[in-house]
């Protein structure tokens, strides 16, 4: 908090006050409805603590003022109103290659050169990597004062280390890079851990891409940049452009960054892109009272500084009583007063001396109980205090204290709250302290007729909202947080569920009568019936979108479209964007989750939508992010974890083990995702709230179910309690984690991976499938190596999630994250009919990406989804691996599909069966069954 002095008038004044304060309470902006939509780069939090204050002595004066005699003046009363206010700053992010002591090495420099505590959040992807992008280095390559995350990161702070040609202090960390490292890029993402902001592109990575390939130079591997370097993709969060030189064509970038010297060995380079960055400002308001003897008469005498920039206007008044009713003082009034509407002054505050801030003083005859205002810094912001005016009580005469007892003014009331301590005593006396007074305010102030009900409102609102906090630390006393247990199977390599294969239409799901489970004995333990969002084991389901999707800003509209195409191309089901007010215009960053305002359409699109998809029998999943939550607001901190719209949740929403948001709430029974505030799941007001969001989402929207975004960050067993109250047709979560690698390669075990996945789908007690990330992994190292042979597991059966539990398997080959522009793990280029002819002809429910559908593969896609459904193919479909070799795979699917994929020859076998070619394509064929 700024502490501003004050003037030479009050330094008469020495001793200490003894007087009663208003309760602090935490201000917050008050905006023109008019210009609110031009505030979007500002925020702004308020601290009150008025305080006893003893002005220093100077030997000043102060023209015009009359002399005042010291017991004429026995105190000043100040009142202090910290602003912590954002105003944007301008920097850049720069990125620096130099020659390392070995001509043959390399030294990376990132560096900021805004202020901050900038962390380093960063991997690397060796050159023999597949399918795994982030990696932790080599430790020989890891900066001192570096922290591991988990596997695949490290986080290095950003040291100080000079200033830049502006002025500025640069933020720089060096980066050691050796040949025989072998990296082929480095990913990172820059983190303030003051605010706990991220700077990245939205949700993706900022990617230097180090190596083309490793050459061989006599006997040593040099690193050689792939065009110089290449950032990739996009910006850095909020940058206002790209690099200086993306104007130029590539070749002349290439040209420009790597020339070729004598010996080939490639040269340095330097790299920088504009940032902008939210910086906390801290500002004051100061309001100084005294009472003084003035012509006879006692005067109230106030004197008015800020800090803040800017022209300041003060729009003030007075009142008599506790209604708080504003009226204008007679005069005389300071210098540059203008009366407004007969109810209010403004009065333009005059620059300071020293030039810090502006300054007025104010003189009041007797007889007012308070003085009232709001701050105008500009056209487009006021400032107010909670929502309401802020008031400066004004002791009357009858108040002033004994002068001549100095022991009565040195043990006057204490202004400021009772000290919060770590005890729980402590806290609660503070609690009590705050609702008794805001207890006598509201019944001193029921008296009055005029009362307004928003002002009693926030009084209530304020008592509850310490009263919670009450709670909360009573509940935090209390031992942590545990999971809680439920009798459910232990679904460890669950085995094909079914033997036979059953016709489309009489199929019924086992799940809905009986829990699918290893043996019988776990069987008859559990109830006869679950809730199941797993559809009818039919289901073909189509990703509606890419990462641009939102770019139109009619997404909605253009799926309207194609709705009928999709449903005569066969799909019987179809996820939708994420469908909130996000600050990422994807939609994964949900602030307000119940404004369906997105930059997909607005929420009368979205309905009219998914209308039409029930017309033409396509069902319809909407995206739910339920693990995080972007705020809007900031505590005291600076630090974004206060929510407002409907679910206006405060701190105790937060996990409190989120290393950058502060929350209070309970530990986090998941991964932490570390762009946003993580919801604490297992609080019982967010529960419920969530509970009837997806609820009103069914009912309002439409939704016959959900795709749960990150569901590694919360416990399976609290989408069983979504999934019961909301009761959706379908629901799939997305649970991503890495595969297993040794020494860079892919592992043809896969057990440990996949049971990852069905331990969160055995968490939700089976009511939720889950995408079967091991089988997309194992497809891309299968058809980039031509290694088929890794398609059945040490038991003969299929290694992913649909060899031990197919009908909560929902496979895939791409989707927004790991294709389109963002690439985080782009299938193998050309091998996607092929995956598509293992997927869409095997166990599971399979998805496919909008992307691939429409593209010159529509056609072939659409064929192999009509031979699945003309065969009635389904999520429990028995398999059979025929063949499963270097070069080929072959799987007989219900005794009616035979599917061969990769270059190796294989023929159906020989027998009561007569098998004619269906389908044919690259690397793939297909026969189906006929009687002879």
């Amino acid at each position: 908090m700024s502490t501003v002095a004050l003037e030479p008038l009050f330094h008469l004044c020495s001793r200490k006050p003894s007087f009663h304060s208003h309760k602090p309470i935490p201000l917050r902006p008050f905006f023109l409805p008019t210009c609110s939509s031009n505030l979007n780069d500002a925020s702004f939090i308020f601290h009150h603590q008025p305080r006893r204050t003893l002005s220093p002595l100077h030997a000043a004066s102060v023209t015009d003022t009359p002399t005042l005699h010291p017991l004429q003046c026995p105190q000043t009363i100040t009142y202090t109103f910290a602003i912590d206010r954002t105003q944007m700053a301008k920097g850049k992010v720069f990125v620096r290659l130099d020659h390392g002591k070995d001509l043959k090495d390399w030294e990376l420099t990132v560096g900021c050169s805004l202020p901050g505590k900038w962390i380093l959040h960063w991997g690397v992807t060796l050159v023999q990597d597949v399918g795994r992008e982030w990696d932790q280095p080599p430790l020989d390559m890891i900066p001192p004062g570096s922290v591991p995350i988990k596997d695949y990161a490290v986080e290095t702070p950003l040291k100080n280390s000079s200033l830049s040609a502006e002025g500025d202090t640069l933020h720089e960390v060096r980066i050691d890079l050796k040949a025989k490292f072998g990296i082929s890029a480095i990913h990172f993402v820059l983190k303030d851990e003051e605010t706990g902001d991220w700077y990245k592109n939205e949700s993706r990575d900022f990617v230097v891409s180090l190596v083309d390939c490793i050459k061989e130079d006599s006997d040593t591997s040099i690193i050689e940049p792939k065009r110089g370097f290449d950032f990739w993709p996009g910006n850095l969060g909020q940058l206002s452009r790209m690099f200086s030189g993306l104007k130029a064509d590539e070749n002349k970038r290439s040209e420009s960054r790597v020339p070729e010297g004598e010996n080939n060995q490639p040269e340095g380079f330097y790299e920088e892109v504009y940032v902008t960055k939210k910086v906390l400002v801290s500002n004051s308001i100061s309001v100084s009272t005294k009472k003084c003897f003035e012509s006879g008469a006692v005067k109230d005498i106030l004197y008015f500084e800020t800090d803040l920039p800017g022209d300041v206007v003060l729009h003030w008044g007075v009142c008599r009583d506790d209604s708080r009713r504003w009226e204008v003082p007679p005069p005389p009034h300071p210098p540059s007063t203008v009366p407004f509407k007969d109810r209010a002054l403004r009065t333009q505050l005059w620059p300071r001396h020293d030039g810090k801030g502006s300054s007025v003083q104010i003189t009041l005859d007797e007889g007012f109980s308070g003085f009232v205002f709001v701050i105008k810094q500009n056209e487009n912001t006021w400032f107010k205090y909670l929502g309401n005016d802020f008031y400066v009580p004004l002791s009357s005469s009858s108040n002033l204290p004994n002068i001549g007892n100095k022991e009565d003014l040195s043990e006057g009331v204490q202004i400021e709250k009772p000290s919060q301590q770590n005890s729980f005593s402590a806290f609660t006396d503070t609690v009590a302290y705050e609702i008794r007074n805001l207890a006598t305010d509201n019944s001193s102030e029921k008296k009055q007729e005029k009362k307004s009900k928003k002002v009693r409102q926030s009084i209530f609102e304020e008592i509850e909202r310490l009263a919670a906090e009450a709670y909360n630390i009573f509940r935090n006393s209390i031992p942590g947080f545990s999971k809680p247990t439920i009798a459910e199977p232990e679904v460890t390599k669950v085995e094909p569920e079914n033997t036979v294969a059953v016709p489309e239409k009489t199929f019924v799901e086992p799940e809905k009568t009986v829990v699918e489970a290893t043996n019988v004995a776990e069987t008859l333990s559990l109830e006869p019936k679950i809730c199941s969002a797993t559809g009818t084991g039919y289901e073909i389901l189509c990703q509606g979108f890419n990462w641009e999707s939102h770019a139109s800003g009619r997404w909605y509209m253009k799926l309207k479209e194609v709705a009928s195409e999709l449903a005569s191309i066969g799909f019987t089901v179809i996820w939708l964007p994420p469908p909130t007010e996000s600050v990422s215009p994807q939609g994964y960053m949900p602030k307000d989750l119940y404004n369906l305002n997105s930059r997909y359409g607005n929420m009368d699109e979205l309905k009219y939508l998914v209308k039409k998809f029930h017309e033409v029998g396509i069902k319809v999943l909407g995206d739910a992010v339920l693990n995080h939550r972007c705020a809007h607001y900031q505590n005291k901190n600076g630090v974004w974890n206060i929510f407002g719209g409907y679910l206006d949740w405060d701190d105790s929403a937060v996990v409190s083990d989120d290393p950058h948001f502060q929350g209070r709430g309970n530990t986090s029974s998941g991964d932490s995702f570390h762009a946003a505030p993580n919801i604490d799941h297992s609080q019982e007001f967010v529960r419920k709230d969530l509970k009837e969001w997806l609820c009103w989402l069914r009912k309002e929207i439409g939704y016959d179910g959900w795709r749960l975004d990150f569901v590694r960050g919360f416990w399976g067993g609290y989408v069983k309690d979504y999934i019961e109250a909301s009761e959706p047709y379908f629901s799939v979560g997305e649970y991503w984690d890495s595969l297993s690698y040794t020494n860079g390669e892919t592992d043809h075990n896969q057990d440990a991976h996949r049971q990852r996945i069905i331990d969160w789908i055995n968490a939700t007690n089976g009511t939720s499938s889950a995408f079967d990330v091991t089988t997309k992994g194992i497809l891309h190292t299968v058809l980039e190596k031509c290694e088929y042979w890794r398609l059945s597991d040490e038991k003969g059966k299929p290694p992913g999630v649909i060899g031990w539990w197919p009908s909560r398997a929902v496979t895939f080959i791409e989707n927004h994250d790991t294709g389109s522009t963002q690439g985080h793990w782009r299938f193998p280029s050309g091998k996607e009919m092929t995956g598509y002819a293992y997927i869409l002809t095997h166990p599971g429910t399979p998805s496919v990406f909008y992307d691939h559908i429409f593209s010159h593969n529509k056609t072939e896609i659409a064929s192999l989804i009509s031979l699945r459904k003309r065969n009635g193919i389904h999520c429990r479909s028995t398999i059979q691996i025929s063949k499963a070799e270097r070069d080929v795979y072959a799987a007989i699917i219900d005794e009616k599909v035979v599917v061969k994929i990769g270059p190796g020859h294989f023929e159906p076998p020989r027998g009561s069966l007569k098998w004619s070619l269906a389908i044919k394509g690259k690397d793939y064929e297909i026969w189906e069954a006929s009687q002879p």
